[in-house]
């Protein structure tokens, strides 16, 4: 059983009404590069989110983590990923580890406030049982577990959609239960099993490439059924698209529809989701309740399509274009229309964010790294987001950033990112003794969290299961005891 101290009544002291407390909606892409959108500098049209943009505030500094597991570590954690699911990189199908059931979650915070709960989509913090959102506070949960690439690539998991279907198992490696470290983390390559759809805590169907097309339009549509049976209690919505990874599926009414590729036609289709969500809020008349948040897990990735500019690097790197992402808090009447903030901000702080304007009372009691960032979107005056933030890729400390001023740890380069965004041009040599305070910053987080290594004082128990199993094997049939009766899907 979970251990949850903060749910005792010492801890929450609910108030004696909901209307001051907002919904909250949490709009998640994946892989969504940093320019992939019209309100920082895309090419093409993306209507809704612009006008989200003109209604709301653009956090021009806002960060994930490099890759999608440990980022939606800490958007569910309020902590870096290291301290919470100390992975050197991702999640596989059929890993022994993931987020620890004993971890508390942004939306077991909300829970206990009086919120109603859920996340449609993408989830990738482990796909066993005891690791799905069911079991992590959500009240109800539909998506694929993790990336819609980690399939077999004859049903069309490793290729666009205009694109040839490999021919062939492929080439595959790691597994759990091989005992090894790199194999805990789950079944890569040709040995991973068919996508599994997930509703709650059961197998519902097996997603081949024709089902791909359809999962942006599902989640929406799920979204929209959500909010309207919700409408009257307060509620906490998830919605963690697939779209815009690798392979590129978007729906077919928005295949070709950008001009350019089906990446960016990928993006037109978020967009058209972002519309429904906000549209419903806005005929159901609680967009004046209602703070909705949109961002991605990283920086998208250069060699598939996604535009990070004006930002240096790509998915997986710690510059900025690994990192930092396009992120947009609308709230009508709360947040300023058409504003913008430079604040260092990051996943890391939606959890304490959250609580605090759900009247959780305590959130400091708990032991997190974000911090609550509300002043900032309320535009209180002398707001502000860290001092210092911490770049982690894996188990490496690689960065380091306060103020203007970024060290990147290995290659001694530091940059102005005020006057050089595109980290273009290395100043260590000209500023001591700013590199100086920033590797005493390193320093201190590595006596926490450590460096190149997960054993660190600061970091946490990983949850851990014994003999993972896909939950659909190769031969279709849902594994046993996860679905109430067995079956096999075609």
């Amino acid at each position: 059983m979970k251990i949850l101290p903060f749910l005792l009544s010492s801890f929450i002291a609910l108030h004696s009404s909901f209307a001051a407390t907002p919904n909250i909606v949490l709009i998640n892409i994946d892989d969504l590069g940093y320019a992939d959108i019209g309100p920082f500098g895309a090419k093409i049209s993306t209507p809704n989110i612009e006008r989200m943009a003109k209604e709301g505030m653009k956090l021009m500094s806002h960060y994930a983590a490099p890759v999608c597991t440990p980022s939606r570590a800490a958007m569910m954690t309020g902590c870096y990923p290291k301290r919470v699911l100390p992975v050197p990189g991702v999640l596989f199908p059929a890993a022994a580890v993931g987020l620890n059931p004993n971890a508390i979650t942004v939306a077991e915070v909300l829970k206990a406030g009086g919120y109603a709960t859920t996340c449609i989509g993408k989830w990738h913090l482990g796909d066993q049982p005891e690791f799905l959102p069911t079991s992590q506070g959500f009240d109800s949960y539909f998506g694929i577990p993790y990336s819609n690439d980690m399939g077999p690539a004859a049903e069309g998991s490793k290729s666009n959609p205009d694109q040839p279907l490999p021919k062939g198992p492929g080439k595959g490696k790691g597994g759990a239960g091989k005992g090894d470290a790199d194999a805990e983390t789950g079944l890569k390559g040709g040995a991973q099993p068919p996508l599994p759809l997930v509703e709650n805590h059961n197998v519902v169907e097996r997603v081949k490439a024709a089902q791909q097309h359809t999962f942006t339009r599902r989640y929406t549509e799920r979204a929209v059924k959500y909010i309207r049976e919700n409408q009257k209690q307060p509620f906490f919505l998830y919605l963690a698209h697939n779209a815009v990874h690798f392979p590129h599926y978007p729906h077919q009414e928005f295949t070709g529809k950008s001009g350019i590729s089906l990446q960016k036609d990928w993006a037109t289709e978020v967009d058209w989701s972002v519309g429904q969500v906000l549209d419903t809020l806005r005929e159901l008349k609680m967009d004046a309740n209602t703070l909705v948040i949109f961002t991605s897990d990283n920086g998208g990735p250069l060699n598939q399509g996604a535009d990070n500019g004006p930002l240096r690097g790509s998915k997986g790197s710690t510059l900025e274009g690994g990192i930092r992402v396009c992120t947009i808090a609308w709230w009508p009447g709360k947040v300023a229309a058409g504003s913008k903030s430079n604040e260092i901000t990051a996943h890391i702080d939606w959890l304490p964010t959250f609580g605090t304007l759900a009247r959780c009372k305590s959130i400091g009691e708990l032991q997190l790294d974000g911090k609550d960032i509300s002043p900032v979107l309320l535009g209180q005056k002398d707001a502000v987001g860290h001092d210092v933030f911490h770049y982690y890729a894996g188990f490496n400390l690689q960065a380091v950033r306060s103020g203007a001023w970024k060290l990147h740890l290995g290659k001694n380069e530091l940059y102005n990112l005020d006057e050089d965004i595109g980290e273009a041009k290395n100043v260590a040599a000209d500023h001591a003794d700013i590199v100086a305070q920033l590797q005493k910053h390193a320093e201190t987080m590595k006596a926490d969290l450590g460096d190149k290594t997960k054993d660190a004082p600061g970091v946490r128990e990983l949850g851990r299961v014994e003999h993972p199993k896909p939950l659909i094997s190769a031969d279709g049939t849902v594994r046993e005891g996860f679905n109430k009766i067995a079956k096999t899907l075609p």
